[in-house]
């Protein structure tokens, strides 16, 4: 997928700029309030906030306002009114926040801790850590989330395969580094258990580190996760954001960017390969479309924000390889209702190399992980990235596998023994591929009492070819 550089959020200018603009904000920590531009609250609608100024001073877009003595209030300057007043949205929610309120800018813009420090540690939106251990001192190296995307067609970078270790995908989806791979499923069809299981086996790797970004999904699968990862002594080669279905929008709407400045300063200075994780998209698209709604905007199609495209392109094109390293993004996407054609859906589906989609119906027949082998796909199956042998297995693969779906019904009224001898024969090949492709995991024995299997890429395809035969 092609990647398009995006203009800066860093210094966007006003509708009507204010005579005498304040300095650009910094990502550096936050000047004393008393040098700052002095405003007062006037309206407040959920979690946006209306700021009325005195005098033609303005703060800049995306410059974080505070109550004077009150760090923990961060108001995000987001946009100016006709009147000039800055509205701004509230990363939490306090009865100091009120009507008549006093508030000062800072200076300053959402910022996260980068280097060694980041590493085994677990933060919020706004770069605070939420872990439970030692605070991050504020002399710690900080880059502001607002950064630039820069198109990737300026590297020249060689195809390289990533193992999973899970047969179903490195078959039909292989990783291949520096690409965007999305898992897309309905409420409970395994979405989780599987980038767990993906993150246990890929993430060991010592010359990469994974990070994890947390969007709007339960808290409880936040939790097992830390501790997985804890337990098997890989959280030094991670770092994990959360902004769990507890938190605010404005929290979960921004956690996909604070995770991605992180793994772009290890991908630019420390010169890393990057294992990146997002479950779930969707829930940013969705965490933008709540805060759509309270600023009053006019919706688009299918009731999402008018922006939903601008706003998932910005966090997507920051997912990128260059010549200093690569980001490699695996997402689970929730469909709403099981429907494939949900704008959104549809929307994500369209900036991923490869869609690997769970199905119900295939979990309910008590296979994991519950692949749709027919709906899966991937551009990058081709002979120069996979070989021919992979190719071409692929390509037989997916053939009986669509003929298998039309027997089915053939079946279902005349049986199984009205086949040609060929068509019997292709459906069970079908039936036995169905089974093959069924794979216990690691992340699952302590539950199930099955020790996990893995496989690497010669043995799914030299399986694959003894039941093709």
């Amino acid at each position: 997928m092609s990647i398009v550089s995006i203009v800066s959020m860093e210094t966007p200018v006003p509708a009507k700029p204010p005579a005498q603009p304040a300095s650009p904000a910094a990502p550096a920590a936050a000047v004393p309030a008393a040098t700052g531009i002095p405003g007062r609250i006037v309206a407040i609608r959920g979690l946006i906030v209306e700021v009325d100024f005195t005098g033609d001073r303005r703060p800049n877009l995306r410059e974080i306002m505070t109550i004077p003595d009150h760090p923990e209030i961060i108001l995000e300057v987001n946009s100016f009114n006709e009147h000039r007043n800055a509205i701004c949205i509230s990363f939490v929610t306090s009865p100091l926040v009120r009507r008549g309120a006093k508030v000062v800018s800072t200076a300053t813009t959402i910022s996260v801790p980068t280097g060694q420090y980041a590493l085994g540690r677990l933060f919020n939106a706004v770069g605070q850590a939420a872990d439970d251990l030692d605070p991050i001192g504020p002399d710690i190296p900080r880059r502001s989330i607002y950064t630039n995307a820069t198109s990737t067609r300026q590297f020249n970078n060689k195809d390289e395969l990533l193992e999973t270790g899970i047969k179903v995908l490195d078959f039909f989806t292989p990783f291949v580094k520096g690409r965007k791979i999305g898992i897309i499923g309905g409420a409970g069809v395994g979405k989780t258990v599987l980038i767990m299981e993906i993150i246990n086996n890929i993430g060991q790797d010592p010359s990469k580190l994974a990070f994890f970004a947390g969007i709007g999904e339960r808290i409880r699968e936040g939790h097992e996760l830390y501790e997985t990862l804890k337990q098997a002594d890989m959280l030094k080669a991670t770092a994990m954001f959360y902004g769990q279905m507890n938190e605010n929008p404005a929290m979960r709407a921004m956690i996909g960017l604070s995770a991605t400045t992180l793994a772009e300063y290890f991908r630019d200075e420390e010169k890393r390969d990057i294992l990146f994780f997002v479950d779930n998209v969707y829930r940013h698209i969705q965490a933008g479309n709540e805060l759509s709604t309270m600023m009053g905007q006019i919706p688009s199609e299918g009731g999402y924000q008018a922006t939903i495209f601008s706003d998932l392109k910005r966090f997507q094109d920051r997912l990128y390889s260059n010549a200093n390293g690569s980001i490699t993004a695996v997402q689970t996407i929730f469909v709403p209702a099981d429907d494939l054609t949900d704008p959104a859906v549809q929307e994500i589906s369209s900036q991923i190399d490869s869609v690997i989609v769970l199905s119900r119906q295939v979990a309910e027949m008590g296979i994991r992980p519950a692949v749709d082998l027919i709906r899966t796909s991937s551009s990058l199956v081709t002979p120069e990235i996979v070989g021919d042998r992979h190719y071409l297995l692929v390509t037989q693969v997916q053939a009986i596998m669509q003929k298998y779906d039309s027997l089915k019904n053939i079946i279902a009224i005349i049986g199984e023994n009205e086949l040609s001898p060929q068509d019997r024969a292709d459906y069970q090949k079908a039936k036995k591929l169905t089974d093959f492709f069924s794979q216990s995991f690691h992340v699952t024995e302590k539950l199930n009492g099955i020790p996990g299997v893995y496989f690497n890429r010669e043995q799914t395809l030299s399986g694959v070819e003894e039941i093709l035969i």
